[in-house]
């Protein structure tokens, strides 16, 4: 059997979509381009594997008994990690078989695993939002991204949480065979697109579960209710019932964000749905989702979704016409 190897390393308490979203990716693209990928799932010692959600896996082997050439390594994350980084036997095979790859990838907390594997330093790496505080902390030499759904440093992939495993996926397929095969793939697995990088972990509704104080949360609610108003800090503040400087601080430490970058998050959202939904221009989508002009709308749409509005919609569009 021919084509890429890929090897997922996967171990105790490890998230299952960690796993099988990649395989279900580099599987796809094997099925609909015979030869291109060969994937298995290892463990530190061959033996069977329990995971986060009690899925039990067999490994195909160990991970130290890996012999050939090996294209990716992935390394899958989940509650796991706690323990597995700590696995100085584990870690050192991650390292020795790295060694060997053309490249490496790391998915939600498996970057923890990478970076006990002395494999992030002096690099750029991400990893679930809930754990980027902990890996800076850890490992200070790496240049922590607390944003982008994957990053590329060189060699070495890393990506946020859970579903942004597909993502991953997906980038190395284009990196590998371009950007229509990724596409195709995804179509396949009826994801609706491929999401660039640098798309944001957070959407406005995940960040709303933040807020714990009813003052932040009203504020939320009326941005999200009304995005085409004037939700200046000051005007969300009196909402609030809340001074100025009170309501920004205790906003940014409650929902993680600015007021002002969480109401644009919430404006792009209603213009995602608006792109979807309707033949709306930028003017119009502009004035309904309170952006002052088409260029704002335009500027604030790429810097969120890294695409134009433009681009999104063709890409919708074509993605459903294709699935008819």
């Amino acid at each position: 059997m021919t084509g890429r190897q890929i090897a997922i390393v996967a171990f105790d308490g490890a998230q299952s979509l960690d796993i099988t979203g990649p395989l279900e990716v580099f599987d796809t693209a094997e099925r609909l381009a015979t030869g291109r990928y060969r994937h298995l799932v290892l463990s530190q010692t061959g033996g069977p594997i329990r995971t986060s959600s009690g899925l039990r896996v067999m490994p195909e082997g160990a991970l130290g008994d890996l012999s050939g050439p090996i294209d990716t390594l992935i390394v899958a994350g989940g509650s796991g990690v706690a323990t597995a980084r700590h696995d100085r036997e584990l870690t050192e095979a991650i390292a020795r078989t790295a060694a060997r790859a053309r490249r490496v990838a790391s998915v939600c907390t498996g970057a923890f695993l990478l970076a006990e594997a002395g494999l992030l330093d002096g690099r750029r790496a991400a990893t679930h939002w809930s754990a980027v505080d902990l890996l800076a902390e850890a490992h200070p030499t790496i240049d922590v991204d607390r944003d982008s759904i994957f990053v590329c440093d060189g060699n070495v992939w890393t990506s946020a949480g859970v579903t942004a495993g597909i993502d991953l996926a997906l980038a190395l397929v284009e990196d590998d065979h371009g950007r229509e095969t990724a596409l195709e793939i995804a179509r396949w697995l009826v994801v609706f697109a491929k999401r660039p990088g640098s798309q944001a972990q957070f959407s406005a509704p995940l960040a709303a579960q933040l807020a714990e104080r009813p003052p932040i949360r009203a504020a939320q609610e009326l941005a999200r209710a009304r995005p085409e108003a004037a939700l200046t800090v000051e005007a969300l503040a009196e909402h609030a019932h809340m001074s100025v400087r009170g309501f920004a601080r205790a906003f940014r430490r409650e929902v993680g964000v600015t007021p002002a970058a969480y109401v644009e998050t919430v404006r792009v959202e209603r213009a995602v749905e608006l792109l979807q939904a309707t033949a709306a221009g930028s003017e119009q989508i502009a004035a309904a989702c309170g952006f002052g002009t088409p260029e704002t709308f335009r500027r604030a749409f790429r810097r969120r979704l890294g695409v134009s509005p433009s681009e999104y919609r063709d890409r919708f569009r074509g993605a459903l016409e294709r699935a008819a």
